[in-house]
């Protein structure tokens, strides 16, 4: 075509990629997220894991029987052609199979003798940690297939939302008046015992720290942290519901973090923050950093003494001795790493007689228990999910994706940072609450990967149609979303 200076070529820039196209089509385009999985996401923090059916012992728990009802029902859905899994592939899971991979090894090196004796009780604490690998699996796996669209992504977020929130109105009625409504509940139970472990109540300085429904409340403080930021983006986005109800479970989840009076917990709240603050809207980021000393100010006038304890906790130094006590750890733990380098003692299979030396670090406990292998893939199932969603999020120019992919960053990076701090896996909410984060991440990277592909699919349409005059990239702009009841 013949151009001149007074009529150049107009350049038409690619259609824009709109949320709608990034639904599934076809016999999937009227998926959505199944009933057991959302009843799996609030059971966790409904049903308490320190009660359990006596013929099953410590797997006994509703929520574990749950998550492996979820597997069986993904492995018959693959049986049955009803799904493919090579479709759903993300990083996340190759940190699921590289743990995998690890533990297996580690169990047969236990089973043959290689690294020790093997006896009863040895195997039985491996076949616990197999049970929960599976179990975890299971909710990896149908999450990660569920959530297709946002507004599966959303479906879920609720059902994981009102689960922590039941957890977080238990730990106000802890806090404040010193009362254990999961005794209620246990005993509603019938058929199930308790089994003990959970610490429900713990004094810090002037203050009684709380677990709610959890098993402790480092792990209440981490796993709430890890929600906070999907639950900013759910108060954003959903339009089910009020809106006032959306922001009072943020708040929950913000006072269950300071009622703990856990260190643990501030670490994850100051890094899942750091986190997810850039890819929240920019009016939404205005405002958080206007709330923040609002609620700290709120939290001092309400609970007297909670940002006092909070302030000497963080300050204490080595004179802590729960701080003392974990590095005290160290040298054993290089013993034992050198006396099994590459296996460990076996899965599950550190169980310290007494509670100074406990490992207060999950790397550090994976190192032990199933080696330098193992811990590869412990490394790899904590951290991969986090940072994928990351770069799913600064790939995104779809600001609700966006804010979900860094929502689900937030939590990843949460989980690995704060196993630094605790044996995150030794805790069953948190062992089972994580998984939903690594589905997440797989549903929120295939999101971001079919967005990126439509993008390059419209651009070359574009170009095809209207010959452009320049080599510069067009990219598509932002686009809102409202997702559907």
């Amino acid at each position: 075509m013949r151009t001149s200076k007074n009529h150049p070529i107009v350049q038409f820039p690619a259609p824009p990629v709109e949320l709608d196209d990034l639904h599934a089509r076809g016999p999937a385009a009227r998926a959505h997220v199944p009933l057991l999985l959302k009843f799996a996401a609030f059971g966790i923090f409904f049903f308490p894991s320190n009660m359990v059916l006596k013929p099953l012992g410590a797997v006994g728990t509703l929520p574990l029987m749950i998550a492996l009802l979820l597997l069986a029902v993904w492995l018959c859905s693959i049986l049955f052609g009803l799904t493919n899994p090579l479709d759903t592939r993300h990083p996340g899971r190759m940190g699921l199979v590289l743990l995998w991979v690890g533990t297996c090894a580690s169990y047969a090196a236990m089973y043959s003798g290689y690294t020790g004796g093997s006896e009863s009780p040895a195997r039985a604490a491996a076949d616990r940690w197999l049970i929960l690998l599976l179990a975890s699996a299971g909710i990896i796996l149908v999450t990660a297939e569920a959530v297709k669209s946002l507004n599966a992504a959303m479906a879920l977020a609720r059902a994981v939302l009102a689960g922590a929130a039941f957890c977080c109105l238990v730990a106000a009625v802890q806090f404040f008046f010193r009362v254990d409504p999961m005794q209620l509940l246990q005993m509603a139970m019938p058929g199930f015992t308790n089994n003990g472990g959970n610490t429900t109540f713990q004094i810090r300085g002037s203050l009684m720290r709380v677990s709610g429904s959890t098993f402790h409340s480092i792990e209440m403080a981490v796993v709430c942290a890890m929600l906070l930021p999907l639950s900013i983006w759910r108060s954003l986005y959903d339009p089910k519901g009020r809106k006032w109800v959306h922001w009072t479970i943020t708040a929950l989840l913000v006072f269950a973090i300071a009622s703990t009076v856990s260190r643990s917990g501030v670490l994850g709240l100051l890094a899942g923050m750091a986190v997810f603050l850039p890819f929240l809207p920019r009016i939404a980021r205005r405002w958080a950093f206007v709330a923040a000393p609002v609620i700290v100010a709120i939290l001092f006038l309400g609970v007297p003494g909670l940002v006092g304890t909070l302030a000497t906790s963080l300050s204490a130094g080595e004179n802590d001795p729960s701080i003392s006590t974990r590095t005290n750890n160290y040298p054993r733990v290089a013993a034992m790493v050198d006396e099994h380098p590459f296996f460990g003692v076996g899965p599950g299979n550190y169980m310290p007689t007494n509670a100074i030396h406990i490992l207060d670090n999950q790397y550090l406990n994976a190192a032990v228990t199933i080696g330098l292998v193992g811990l590869v893939g412990m490394v790899a199932y904590l951290t991969l999910p986090g940072l994928s969603a990351l770069l799913a999020a600064r790939a995104s120019r779809l600001p609700a994706l966006r804010c979900l992919a860094g929502a689900v960053a937030a939590a990843g990076i949460v989980a690995a940072i704060c196993s630094l701090t605790f044996d995150s896996m030794s805790f069953p909410v948190f062992a089972l609450a994580y998984p939903f984060i690594v589905g997440l991440s797989g549903g929120t990277w295939n999101m971001v990967r079919r967005e990126l592909d439509l993008h390059d699919d419209h651009a070359a349409a574009a170009e095809q149609t209207y010959p452009p005059n320049t080599t510069k990239k067009q990219l598509p702009k932002e686009r809102s979303w409202t997702p559907l009841p």
